[in-house]
């Protein structure tokens, strides 16, 4: 089972919009990162688990779109602060690839929680756009591989 964990591509800044939709950088960033694993790795996740925020929203639809995955779902236990102990005894469960979109800090917890038993250990840093694959096997998780939007500009611009 691989588990794709995502943070949401780059969104407006709060006081240009309160509602924090993708900006248009964040856009061409979901774009070009979905485009291209669609093209090499061929992620087939059975479902999209996103968070309430419209950010995550948009960018969950638009890797949905791109890898054509329909089933789609919300979860407040994405959110940025959220528990990531949820999440790891759900995984666990899981047997299906799945693909949850989310925030930082809750993200970076989450991978630290799975693959090394501790929330406060740093694992890996995430980038906006960037996608994380995280395989389940008996021995527990562990990382697959990690794509970022710098693979496409050579610099980091979030």
């Amino acid at each position: 089972m691989r588990i794709y964990l995502v943070q949401h591509g780059l969104a407006e800044d709060k006081s240009k919009d309160e509602s924090r939709p993708l900006s248009a950088q964040g856009l061409e960033d979901i774009t070009r990162v979905a485009g291209f694993l669609s093209l090499f790795e061929k992620p087939q996740p059975h479902l999209i688990i996103h968070s309430d925020k419209l950010r995550a929203q948009q960018t969950a639809k638009m890797i949905g779109e791109t890898w054509q995955v329909s089933q789609m779902q919300e979860s407040q236990a994405l959110a940025p602060n959220a528990d990531p102990q949820l999440w790891v005894s759900r995984l666990k469960e899981m047997t299906e690839d799945v693909l949850l979109v989310g925030h930082l800090p809750h993200l970076s917890r989450l991978v630290s929680l799975l693959v090394q038993g501790d929330a406060e250990v740093k694992t890996v840093a995430f980038r906006h756009a960037g996608v994380l694959c995280l395989e389940k096997s008996e021995a527990g998780f562990h990382i697959l591989w990690q794509i970022n939007p710098t693979l496409f500009y050579g610099e980091d611009r979030t």
